[in-house]
């Protein structure tokens, strides 16, 4: 069986999605995640692109050792030379180069001829091997490129030392048939295409990400991108869970293997998922809730009969567990340590104390504990930033039939001030929001809002998502509590304390 190799740009392609904002204690977590996943190489950012970017991907590839560690850089020396100074500890040095190909791109965005572009890409890709042992090279919009032009500009940067060809379908155009067509052509026209991977690399507009990537695979694609959950810009990316487990049920029919730890699937898409504000929706295939439920009576009685008639995919496959009761309110630190060391973490002792008095106050409450509550409260202390910020100390709402909502809330500011205020709303929400509002020194604007739960029951917590604008800036909150006006507030705090510390990161940064 032929290796394909598994690009993850859930950090980078995907972190580009409208609404997400990671800390890189957060994107650490993911790259650690993606390691144990068994991706091979893990896009980790973009480091020209902001000081906090630099410092992801300098950390990421400083701690993650079994998969590669890349960053993108457009094809310009700075950013390649920013990119090295980012990328150079870690265990293999790789660096991601992109240019647009297409006429349209050529044209209207570069505005350069063919020529020029192909003197850029190849500057661009000498200049990144006097650094990186791995240079890959993406042709941007290689679905609408012209074929020959693609030949002429490949043949190029091959000699010039690129180690991987990525072929985009940047905007989603191409079908299965036109994407394969074009692998097989520059398989077969590129002088010293077998000193290269080829890469496939397919957007969602039409629905077609994940068929694209198989055609590329089947015609000489020795490695595909994606992202967790398929996350990404406009409608996404490949999902890579998608891919790898089709690959792997069909085997009879494709005969390809991958380094995917399959019973790592479940364990990785929630903790995206979790971390980005992303929901997972209950009909996305492999991970979604849906994916192994059964509401038909006559499927219902099949699967009881012998689980092959509607199942092509065991739930033990991707690591789903049955969420059995694990711990409860007389469990002990011990205990405690073990579940988080079994379900993947590693908190260091402050830490896992804190985790350890939030699960505490959580089982004084709700009667049942599930690893789905265990999982949210250990993620959380574990990228949890320790910058001083806003905190919520208390939140009341009067509401009833025929009243006006009103909200009473108390934090703390990022100078340790202790400040309360209220305010009105014509929902008990607004009231919150337009009450935080009051505290928080700056303009906002919410633009979103959605609250889920998190397991089952009339207990189970609530986790709240706020997207808004602070200062004219993007940023989305979330957190979680069995209450879900706390958790509301909670996670507008959350965005506004994002986006504080990022300003003041690049505070920072302009002053070194």
């Amino acid at each position: 069986m032929r290796k394909i190799d598994i690009f993850d740009t859930t950090l980078r392609d995907g972190e580009q999605s409208a609404g997400i904002n990671l800390n890189t204690a957060e994107k650490l977590e993911i790259a650690k995640q993606l390691e144990k996943l068994g991706i091979d190489v893990i896009e980790a950012g973009f480091p020209a692109s902001s000081r906090g970017d630099f410092e992801a991907v300098q950390k990421i590839a400083q701690t993650v050792k079994s998969s590669t560690v890349t960053g993108l850089a457009r094809a310009v020396k700075s950013d390649i030379d920013t990119s090295w100074e980012a990328l150079k500890g870690g265990a293999e040095p790789h660096l991601h180069l992109f240019l647009a190909t297409s006429p349209i791109h050529m044209t209207h965005k570069l505005k350069k001829t063919p020529d020029q572009v192909v003197e850029i890409a190849v500057d661009a890709v000498r200049h990144a091997k006097k650094y990186f042992p791995l240079v890959q090279w993406s042709a941007e919009d290689a679905s609408r490129s012209d074929l020959d032009f693609l030949v002429r500009i490949m043949n190029k940067v091959i000699e010039a030392g690129a180690t991987t060809i990525n072929l985009p379908d940047t905007v989603g155009y191409a079908t299965p048939a036109e994407y394969g067509a074009m692998f097989r052509y520059l398989k077969e026209n590129v002088k010293n295409v077998d000193r290269v991977k080829l890469s496939a690399h397919c957007h969602n507009d039409l629905g077609m990400a994940a068929a694209n990537t198989i055609a590329a695979i089947q015609n000489g694609a020795d490695q595909v991108e994606g992202t967790i959950n398929g996350l990404g810009e406009r409608a996404g990316n490949a999902a890579l869970e998608e891919v790898a487990v089709a690959l792997h049920i069909r085997k009879d029919v494709y005969h390809f293997d991958t380094n995917i730890q399959f019973n790592e699937i479940k364990r990785t898409s929630q903790l995206v998922s979790q971390l980005t504000g992303m929901a997972i929706h209950a009909n996305k295939a492999v991970v979604g809730k849906n994916a192994f439920a059964h509401e038909s009576g006559i499927h219902q009685d099949g699967v009881l009969k012998e689980p092959t008639t509607y199942e092509i995919i065991t739930p033990e496959l991707i690591g789903e567990t049955s969420n059995r009761i694990v711990l409860g309110k007389h469990s002990g630190r011990h205990a405690f340590k073990d579940k988080a060391i079994a379900l993947g973490f590693e908190l260091d002792d402050e830490k896992l104390n804190e985790a350890f008095v939030a699960f505490k106050e959580l089982a004084d409450k709700k009667k049942e504990i599930s690893e789905d509550d265990l999982y949210v409260i250990l993620t959380d202390k574990q990228t949890q930033d320790d910058t001083p910020v806003y905190e919520l100390k208390s939140v009341q709402v009067q509401y009833g039939n025929g009243s006006i909502p009103t909200a009473s809330v108390s934090v703390t500011n990022p100078e340790g001030e202790f400040l309360q205020e209220a305010s009105t709303g014509s929902g008990s929400v607004e009231a919150i929001c337009n009450t935080l509002e009051r505290l928080v020194k700056g303009k906002v604007h919410l633009l979103d809002y959605r609250v889920t739960s998190i397991g089952k029951g009339r207990d189970a917590l609530g986790e709240a998502v706020v997207n808004l604008t602070f200062n004219g800036n993007s940023s989305t909150g979330r957190d979680v509590a069995q209450d879900v006006l706390e958790a509301s507030a909670k996670a507008y705090l959350n965005a506004i304390n994002r986006q504080l510390i990022y300003e003041r990161n690049r505070s920072f940064a302009k002053t070194v």
